[in-house]
Parts: structure tokens; sequence; C-alpha cells
């Protein structure tokens, strides 16, 4: 059985400095995606965030930069404290004039334990496209 990673695209009206610092600043994080404690664009880079279905479900994120490409290209692991299973998330960006082209793959879903449903690869991909078609989508655009 194949694992086919969740690939979300979509098409900014906004250049690559500017997506590139919304997934980058942790200032600018804050406003669509989570409020971490500390971000920094750096291989080895470890940050951690906590999010859930709901209140009473919260999970802790264990996040490692491992690649960075400046204006091109952001990948880190994505693990859960006291959970099997890692992950990969990897955004990536190429400007198409004043606009930007973001990919984002998320793989290795699979390694998360079946039995939590929360874990299930279409809440990821309700989460993913909500994040980037809305939530990144109106504080890049607005």
């Amino acid at each position: 059985m194949t694992h086919q990673p969740i690939i979300v695209e979509k098409i900014f009206n906004a250049p690559v400095s500017k997506v590139w610092n919304a997934i980058t600043d942790r200032d600018e994080m804050k406003k669509w995606y989570f409020d971490l404690a500390e971000f920094t664009a750096k291989v080895g880079f470890k940050f951690q965030f906590t999010g859930g279905p709901s209140p009473e479900r919260q999970y802790i994120h264990l996040c490692e930069i491992t690649e960075v490409i400046p204006q091109k290209k952001l990948t880190y692991s994505w693990s859960y404290k006291g959970f099997k299973g890692i992950s990969c998330v990897t955004f990536e960006l190429l400007g198409e004039g004043n606009k930007t082209h973001l990919k984002l793959t998320h793989s290795g879903l699979e390694s998360f334990p079946e039995e939590n449903a929360d874990f299930a690869k279409q809440n990821f991909i309700e989460g993913w496209n909500e994040i980037i078609h809305s939530s990144l989508k109106n504080y890049l655009e607005k």
C-alpha cells in the first residue's frame, strides 16, 4: 500500500518575499498560523505549539527544521509528544511575477497511531486546506 502525502497548492496575490516572511517570521505566523514562543528559520531549530480539535483534546506538536532555502523552501518534522510517529511538512514557494505559487506537502502521516481518530488523514486535509486557502490567504491578501 502506498501512502500518498497531502499536497495543498495555492497562488497568492503577494510577492515571494511577503509569503516567505509569513511562513518564517514568528510575529507574522501568529496572525494566521500558530502563536509560537520562538521560531527561527534555521536547520536544527526546534519549536513546539499546542493545538487540537477541541479545548479538551489538545496535543503538543514537536517540530524541528530540517531544510531551509531562503525564499524557496522550508521543511520541518512534525510529531506529537507522547505518541509514536513522525511526519514532514514542506512549504515550497515559486514566484510568478508579483504572485507566489505555494505548494505545501505533508508526508508521513501513516506513522501516527491509527487508533487515534484525531490523527486521521482527513483531519489533516481539512486543516491544511483551511490554513492555506483561508487563514494564509486572508492574511496575505488583506
